[in-house]
């Protein structure tokens, strides 16, 4: 097996476990789960952050295993680390056991190996590269991605 392939499998194994697992996490909150109106309760959170949090977590999730959106995929990485970090930081501010505080860094953990495995199709490279030629004159290139405009 090659170099690459691995490192595509390793990328899909940890965005399904990680990324693509918010699938779940948002159709319970959306859904009314009252498990998951419990949790964000017990954390402080008005039950209708529960509709925030799950409409972004789906649409995160579909971003991230979608072809193409490279901007998007690294504002989809972004949210997710934001909302597992937070989802730490308030379990530890209720109190809460260590398992309960881990158990979003091990999917934040999950979630980083996806985004530094990401094949190079998946990412944003949106850098100016100077490359000088045989002649000493220096050829620009743009490197296309995505914009908003």
């Amino acid at each position: 097996m090659t170099n690459e392939r691995i490192r595509t499998m390793a990328f899909w194994a940890t965005t399904i476990l990680g990324p693509a697992s918010f699938v779940m996490g948002g159709v319970l909150i959306l859904s009314g789960s009252p498990e998951a109106t419990a949790g964000l309760l017990h954390l402080g959170y008005p039950a209708y952050f529960g509709l925030i949090l799950g409409v972004w977590k789906l649409l995160g999730a579909l971003v991230i295993v979608a072809p193409g959106l490279p901007r998007l995929k690294e504002w989809a990485y972004a949210g997710f680390v934001f909302d597992l970090t937070a989802a730490a930081a308030s379990h530890a501010a209720v109190g809460d056991g260590a398992g309960e505080i881990a158990a979003p860094l091990l999917f934040l953990a999950l979630v980083l190996a996806s985004w530094a495995l990401r094949p190079a199709p998946r990412t944003l490279v949106d850098v100016i590269a100077a490359k000088p030629t045989a002649d000493a004159n220096v050829r620009v290139e743009r490197v296309p991605t995505l914009s908003a405009a």
